[in-house]
């Protein structure tokens, strides 16, 4: 097995607070886009593949905004996340348009994913130190006794937007730094110095702590995984999508979840100091655009990642 890890990129959500395909946004005078950012930081950290999970409407858009461009330094490959890449016997529930989540991405990716791979969202920008972490976990993770996999984790604080909500997977860690537990916060927002959310919309607020640690997306694992995700998303299909047959999601970190709760897997957290920057809204780009020329104004980054 290629020592290399595998990095999948999530690229086919909707990016509906944002109004826009802000997967392919540039970000920067010199027409770097977000995902540029987290590509050089993971061919640096040692990842050998690229795999984008997109949607065919914006296959050509994709490939002229990023993958063409990085082909030359890395192998690279396409899988497509579509509402109709179902298991055989299922169909779509009559009107729907959502994705089906995070979970059937991955799934979606299965045939491109050989050995050990880390899986991150498009639109976010992680910082390198996680990716350097991820990369030297997966190099050497396998199953034993348990399912292997790992995550990197951010502290609350350095998540937060200043311009609305977000949606946040907050973890309980025990003292060996395992994942107990992820409780999904649709609706994190900044109040002041603190970080509060709610779950009737803004009826009433929970304070969470400022040191909590956060998933952001950024999830290791061993190839076992995939085989978890087919036979959940069956389940899925055939118990949970009925209660919401118009938006309900195969979330990524609720099979994660499962998995520890039954005994399966571990979750090992890798914490990152660095701070994340993301445009869950367009007031959003212009401080993500400032930070990632400091940045290279630091020498963190060349002038032209890709030259």
């Amino acid at each position: 097995m290629d020592p290399k890890p595998t990095l999948v990129i999530m690229a086919a959500g909707m990016g509906s607070r944002y109004g826009g395909l802000k997967q392919i946004d540039k970000i920067d005078e010199e027409g770097d886009i977000i995902i540029d950012f987290s590509i050089f930081d993971a061919v640096k950290a040692g990842f050998g593949k690229i795999v984008f999970i997109i949607k065919h409407a914006i296959e050509k858009e994709f490939k002229e905004a990023i993958g063409d461009k990085i082909a030359r330094y890395v192998d690279v490959e396409y899988v497509f996340q579509e509402l109709d890449k179902l298991p055989e016997g299922y169909s779509v529930p009559e009107g729907r348009e959502k994705p089906f989540g995070t979970g059937h991405a991955v799934l979606c990716a299965k045939n491109a994913i050989e050995g050990n791979f880390a899986v991150i969202n498009a639109d976010d920008f992680y910082g390198r130190g996680g990716f350097e972490k991820i990369a030297e976990y997966l190099k050497t993770a396998k199953d034993d006794d348990k399912y292997r996999y790992a995550f990197v984790g951010y502290e609350l604080h350095n998540t937060l937007t200043e311009n609305g909500y977000v949606s946040r997977g907050v973890c309980v860690i025990d003292e060996n730094s395992y994942l107990e537990t992820i409780h999904e916060r649709t609706r994190i927002e900044k109040h002041g110095e603190d970080a509060e959310y709610t779950e009737n919309d803004g009826k009433t607020w929970v304070r969470l702590p400022k040191d909590s640690y956060v998933s952001m997306n950024m999830w290791g694992f061993t190839h076992s995984i995939l085989d978890e995700l087919e036979n959940r998303f069956k389940v899925f299909l055939d118990e949970k999508l009925a209660d919401n047959p118009l938006k309900g999601e195969f979330f990524l970190p609720f099979v994660v979840d499962e998995l520890l709760h039954e005994g399966k897997a571990t979750a090992k957290m890798l914490p990152t100091p660095d701070v994340w920057h993301g445009v869950t809204y367009k007031e959003d780009k212009p401080l993500v655009s400032a930070a990632i020329k400091d940045l290279k104004s630091k020498g963190e980054y060349p002038v032209k990642l890709w030259e």
